[in-house]
């Protein structure tokens, strides 16, 4: 520090003669500032001592200043707030992965507020509440006007209560109202299962579990296929995760990728930039991955999915993501709050900022609205599965095969029907599912 302390000195004492004639100008107009920093410092003090003196009630003079410190945050940018110590010990308890509330992920546009996504099995999920919908109303009353942390404190409450939303939502022409009871949320970070010859692990946030999840769930679902020569690839189902740890993120891009580049963060002063690269090791072992997003994909989900679309160790299927790349640094003050604040913007290895514009699919995949299911006749249902087999006088395969690959047939064509009706219920990993398998046929063979 001395070293940098003196070669400034010296720098600044050699330049004092061809440049001093714009030192006084610069002084000046640096005292100017400063000056007027603290003219409205006590204007605000003035303010301050006038509310506190002659407001038409008592005002609690600590919420004041917590409000005023507030609004000086939420007015940089929607992800910026103070958290007094309640708040802050919420916080702490998501990433932990279990807390109480709705199960909902928020953010602020335009003055209201905004579902970024649902988390899986809780009660906003179950409630029908989706990615894009706009909340107005918390029984009955606005949130217009209100700051983020002013709506999300409406919205929690005891565990067992209920909760009136009124939604607005783009492709119905009127609000309507969400009933959701409250109740502790317990978030398991990584589902993982197999589909066909495929694992699919459903990532639904980034906290401290899910690294130690994927890693697990994916060996579970290895073993349970009778090995890793038995799965042909991996679906990474991102969808509707509204992000989390940046460390998490990191880790979970490094499961899949050898080397290079995974995300790098660029703040206000080039010194705090940081670069964060894969070490080796591949948890598949090269084996093709899909990754799914989706509007509800953010932050840390995206980091995932533009790591690993940029290293083109994946294929990016779905529609595009939220688009939040700005990262959050926490700071504990004093009086056991803390202020969250935006310090750096995140780029993806290509140099990609997805701040606003989100991760774009190589193959875009529209989820379809369900349909009401139709009842088939039995004859409509017998002349659909009509076969060769079926039909009167057709020839008889008389090519011998073997008990051992009848039953691989079979079971290939169970596989097959299973994909089948995935499509009814979720056309997107069904499509993800059908890409991994066209990759894996295309795979070279091991010699």
């Amino acid at each position: 520090m001395k070293k940098f302390l003196m070669a400034a000195m010296l720098g600044t004492t050699a330049s004092v003669l061809v440049t001093t004639q714009f030192v006084g100008p610069l002084i000046a107009q640096e005292a100017d500032k400063k000056a007027s920093v603290y003219e409205q410092l006590d204007l605000f003090g003035d303010i301050f001592e006038r509310i506190r003196a002659q407001y038409v009630e008592e005002v609690d003079e600590a919420e004041l200043i917590e409000a005023a410190i507030n609004g000086m945050l939420t007015s940089l940018d929607p992800h910026s707030s103070y958290l007094p110590p309640k708040d802050f010990d919420d916080m702490r308890e998501q990433t932990s992965g279990e807390f109480g509330g709705l199960g909902i992920e928020v953010t602020q546009e335009d003055g209201y507020v905004k579902v970024v996504s649902p988390m899986d099995g809780t009660p906003a999920d179950e409630a029908g509440m989706e990615s894009g919908d706009f909340i107005t109303t918390v029984d009955g009353k606005s949130l217009l006007g209100l700051t983020l942390e002013e709506a999300v404190d409406m919205m929690r409450g005891p565990v067992g209560s209920e909760i009136i939303l009124t939604v607005v939502r783009e492709g119905i022409d009127e609000p309507f109202e969400v009933s959701i009871v409250r109740d502790t949320i317990k978030l398991t970070a990584v589902r993982s299962r197999i589909e066909g010859d495929s694992v699919v692990l459903r990532i639904t946030t980034f906290n401290r579990q899910t690294f130690p999840n994927l890693k697990e769930g994916l060996a579970e679902q290895i073993e349970a296929a009778g090995g890793e020569d038995k799965v042909n690839g991996i679906v990474l189902d991102l969808r509707n995760n509204p992000g989390g740890l940046l460390t998490q993120a990191i880790a979970v891009s490094d499961a899949f990728l050898d080397k290079g580049e995974i995300v790098s963060t660029r703040g206000r002063n080039p010194r705090d930039s940081e670069r964060y690269n894969a070490t080796e090791g591949d948890l598949a072992n090269g084996k093709p991955i899909v990754v799914l997003i989706n509007g509800g994909s953010a932050s840390a989900s995206e980091i995932v999915a533009g790591a690993l679309q940029d290293h083109r160790r994946a294929v990016v299927v779905g529609e595009k993501s939220f688009g939040k790349g700005s990262v959050q640094t926490v700071v504990p003050v004093r009086g056991d709050g803390a202020m969250r604040l935006t310090t750096s913007r995140y780029y993806t290895p290509s140099g990609r900022s997805i701040q606003a514009l989100g991760v774009s699919p190589d193959i875009i995949v529209v989820q379809p609205p369900r349909k009401p299911e139709e009842e088939a006749t039995d004859e409509e249902t017998q002349r659909r599965n009509r076969s060769e087999a079926d039909l009167r006088g057709s020839l008889i395969n008389n090519d011998k095969i073997s008990e051992d690959e009848l039953k691989q047939l079979e079971a290939e064509r169970e596989k097959a029907e299973e994909v089948a009706k995935l499509r009814e219920e979720d056309y997107q990993l069904a499509y993800a599912l059908d890409v991994l398998k066209g990759l894996s046929a295309l795979a070279p063979a091991d010699e």
